[in-house]
């Protein structure tokens, strides 16, 4: 198979389109809805959740565009899985930070979307969900089908991301309705996230042959043959999405513990008053 080239930049209408719907539908919000439905006296949006939903924004732009998009649906089946890495742990929970209280709750107001929602949140369906999304997405006739329509394609990478919102919930959810797990629940919830896709992801890694069709009959592009392709692929849904999962489990820890004891500083003067006032009843120790 001969060596491809670089794919020469091109405008993706379709990819343009979509994220600048999600910002004018954020801005119109935050605008028309704002006013309205936020607490009195507060901002409707703080700098940090805008920043966050840009970044997020900036995320599904990033890995739905050029030149990503093309690598990943013409050479090289690693690119792709950079795709999925995106959407489902830098996208979806960027996203979910940017999103205000108020606006949260309006976007889940019809009765049935929230029931639904809280539900998928909870930790075992959460935990079923992704893993089950991994799985599915990764199957090899989903994935040949995926390049070989359009429409297929854009649905697969909907699903991973839709999920993805779904199944962050519980780590950065901005709605009381659906409460974030406590810390230590969060941190047991990301280490099965981080743990059970590296069952999929050892096929890809010690595979003795390519998975996928497709990507046996593309050019190769720098060289890369199919194998180490499927390989890299298989690597960045093991370590790269890892890290970042066992990224956040640090965060999630260090702020629990930090939160720990500041409420042990805060409630020492408290315990002492308390004992203090036990002992002048007789009922100290």
């Amino acid at each position: 198979m001969p060596d491809a080239s670089f794919p020469a930049w091109q405008v993706h209408p379709d990819v343009w389109l979509l994220v600048g719907l999600m910002v004018a539908g954020y801005a119109t919000a935050i605008v028309r809805l704002g006013p309205l439905l936020a607490p009195a006296g507060r901002p409707a949006v703080t700098t940090w959740q805008a920043v966050c939903f840009g970044g997020g924004v900036l995320a599904v732009l990033v890995a739905s565009d050029w030149p990503i998009h093309d690598v990943a649906e013409e050479y090289l089946f690693s690119v792709h899985m950079v795709q999925h890495a995106v959407y489902s742990v830098v996208a979806a929970p960027l996203l979910l930070l940017g999103l205000p209280t108020w606006l949260a709750r309006w976007v889940l107001s019809p009765p049935a979307l929230l029931r639904v929602v809280r539900f998928l949140a909870r930790f075992i369906p959460a935990v079923l969900l992704y893993n089950a999304v991994v799985v599915v997405t990764h199957i090899p006739s989903v994935v040949d089908a995926a390049l070989h329509s359009g429409f297929v394609h854009f649905s697969v990478h909907a699903v991973v991301l839709v999920s993805a919102l779904v199944v962050w919930l519980p780590i950065v959810s901005p709605l009381p309705e659906v409460p974030r797990f406590a810390p230590l629940v969060q941190m047991l919830f990301l280490f099965l996230q981080s743990v059970v896709p590296t069952i999929p992801a050892s096929f890809l890694t010690f595979g003795s042959r390519p998975l996928y069709r497709f990507y046996e009959q593309v050019p190769r592009l720098w060289g890369v043959t199919a194998m180490d392709d499927m390989r890299v692929a298989g690597l960045i849904m093991k370590i790269a999405v890892g890290v970042i999962l066992w990224v956040v489990i640090a965060i999630v820890f260090f702020r629990w513990s930090a939160e720990e004891e500041r409420r042990e500083r805060s409630a020492t003067p408290a315990a002492r008053e308390l004992d203090l006032d036990l002992s002048r009843m007789g009922l100290g120790q």
